[in-house]
């Protein structure tokens, strides 16, 4: 196929050392030049395209050669049908990099007649409204200041809610997050603005639906990174990586991950436009001043708290940080725990339990230790009540259907499903000893007891939080912990707020009292405490040892 010259003038700055990019966009040019770039039965509309970059130039702004490089896959097409090669994009950068207003002038011109698709609808969504109006405000303040008398004012009708094209008659529209103000759009392009905010992918499923009635239909996600992990971005990243190593052919996503490749380089300016490619040489106006802007900010992290720092590395590198003096581990510590369980049969386990509150969550498990491991087998009980009280963001529901916990009816969760998920395990695995704070614990303590199982008390949960702390840290840092593919799980374990006491002693406390639940994480705990005294290495049981 003929090569587009932006594609390849970005390419060769980047081959030429001219520019640095992130190492997810070397993948990109990597999988570009093995699956794409290669065929012959795809086109890169030049024609089109070149239209796009003089109608932005001409109304918005000069765009970069990133700018430029990334558009060009918006306008590649199949010969054969004359749809688009590539119908979704992901453009993950940091903050100033320019996703919005480049999505303004895409917007735009989708609905103009440049463009040539009438009725082509363009929805903007983000969780909140002023997040969702950014766009269509730059629009709507791009035409109104270009004066009456001008080509933009002529060809498109604005107001405060919506532009609509004179011609063609596609608008742009934005909604909030919230499925229900949705309105019967027969979408052309639906933008998901910031979608690190969204816990998970409902509001997309609602979107997406609309998709298919016009044609050369297209998804675009934009965000810097954020602070909700287990959430869409991540299951967004996991998707691209997927995609960028070539491990899924029919996935036609466009990825552009603009980021740092280690935390270490955010002290090395030059690296800098690996986060935000604005930032390559030359520099515009608009780049020079954002990059002394970021500069004064960096310079100034020396005399601010942690979070200042962790604030700076999520939003400006686009790196997500992580405050390892308050959290037990990194995010990518915890995403780690995502390992296939080693065979289990047979083994001795120690049981644990976290049983604080019998209105809302219950968290039981076994610990096994293969070699340096620890293995974490574990399910919750969650009370429905609660859910219909309380609005938690992770998909609760999905997780059910996983089987990662069970949702139960009635006022208390009742002790009987506790009972009865470890007389099931004892079935398959060893497993005598449970343990579980005080706290609550008469409840349970005769129906275990009466099942033959040993009940260990801890007495002062939070005393044992500090001396299992530095083991609990080495445990994630050297990626000993095994939960398998447990999102659940990741989400108890980001959720423990590290309490630091004037001692220098540890708690683990929860990072939002209602919202943010650890009890499978303080269940793991437990069962950690008393694991040198229960398992040893590849030890197997058989059944006449076990008191029933």
């Amino acid at each position: 196929m003929k090569l587009n010259k932006h594609v390849k003038y970005y390419m060769d700055q980047y081959e030429t050392g001219k520019i640095k990019v992130s190492k997810y966009v070397v993948l990109l040019f990597s999988y570009l030049k093995k699956h794409v770039l290669n065929r012959d039965d795809i086109y890169f509309d030049e024609v089109t395209h070149e239209r796009y970059i003089k109608f932005t130039e001409k109304h918005y702004f000069k765009l970069a050669p990133f700018q430029k490089f990334k558009t060009a896959f918006v306008f590649l097409y199949y010969k054969d049908g004359d749809h688009p090669f590539f119908d979704q994009f992901f453009f993950y950068e940091a903050r100033g990099a320019g996703k919005n207003g480049l999505i303004s002038t895409l917007a735009n011109f989708f609905i103009s007649d440049l463009h040539g698709i009438d009725n082509y609808n363009v929805s903007v969504v983000a969780n909140s409204e002023e997040q969702a109006k950014t766009s269509p405000e730059e629009i709507y303040n791009t035409i109104d200041m270009a004066g009456k008398e001008s080509v933009l004012q002529s060809l498109f009708k604005h107001t405060k809610t919506e532009i609509i094209s004179k011609t063609g008659k596609g608008k742009i529209k934005y909604h909030t997050s919230n499925a229900k103000t949705k309105d019967s759009l027969r979408d052309g392009c639906v933008i998901y603005d910031e979608v690190h905010e969204y816990a998970d992918s409902t509001i997309v499923d609602v979107f997406s639906s609309g998709l298919g009635k016009v044609r050369h239909s297209r998804e675009f996600f934009i965000t810097t990174d954020g602070f909700v992990r287990g959430g869409y971005l991540d299951d967004l990243k996991d998707r691209a990586m997927k995609v960028l190593n070539g491990e899924a052919p029919e996935d036609h996503l466009f990825v552009f991950m603009a980021t740092l490749d280690d935390e270490k380089e955010m002290d090395d300016y030059s690296n800098w436009q690996k986060a935000n490619p604005m930032f390559h040489e030359p520099m515009s106006d608009y780049a020079k001043e954002l990059f002394r802007v970021v500069k004064r900010q960096y310079i100034t992290l020396g005399s601010s708290k942690p979070s200042a720092r962790i604030k700076f590395m999520t939003k400006r590198m686009n790196f997500p940080g992580t405050d390892l003096t308050t959290s037990v581990a990194s995010w990518e510590e915890i995403l780690k725990t995502n390992r296939p369980f080693p065979d289990l049969k047979h083994r001795v386990a120690v049981g644990g339990l976290d049983f604080a509150s019998i209105r809302d969550f219950a968290a039981v498990g076994l610990l096994f230790k293969v070699g340096d491991d620890y293995v974490w087998k574990t399910h919750s009980f969650v009370r429905r009540g609660f859910l219909k009280n309380v609005k938690l963001e992770p998909p609760i529901e999905d997780w059910e259907e996983q089987g990662l916990l069970t949702i139960l009816d009635g006022p208390v969760i009742d002790i009987k499903h506790i009972v009865n998920w470890f007389v099931e395990m004892r079935e398959s695995y060893g497993v005598n000893r449970i343990v579980a704070d005080t706290f609550r614990l008469d409840l349970v303590k005769a129906a275990l007891e009466a099942e033959g199982f040993e009940l260990i008390y801890i007495r002062n949960p939070k005393a044992i939080h500090s001396l299992l702390a530095p083991r609990v840290e080495t445990l994630f840092a050297q990626h000993n912990v095994i939960f398998g593919d447990n999102p659940l799980m990741r989400w108890f374990t980001n959720n423990v707020y590290v309490k630091i006491k004037k001692d220098g002693n540890k708690e683990y406390l929860k990072k939002d009292e209602v919202r943010r639940k650890t009890d499978g994480f303080q269940a793991f705990i437990h069962a950690l405490w008393q694991a040198d005294n229960t398992l040893e290495d590849d030890e197997e049981f058989v059944l006449d040892v076990i008191n029933f």
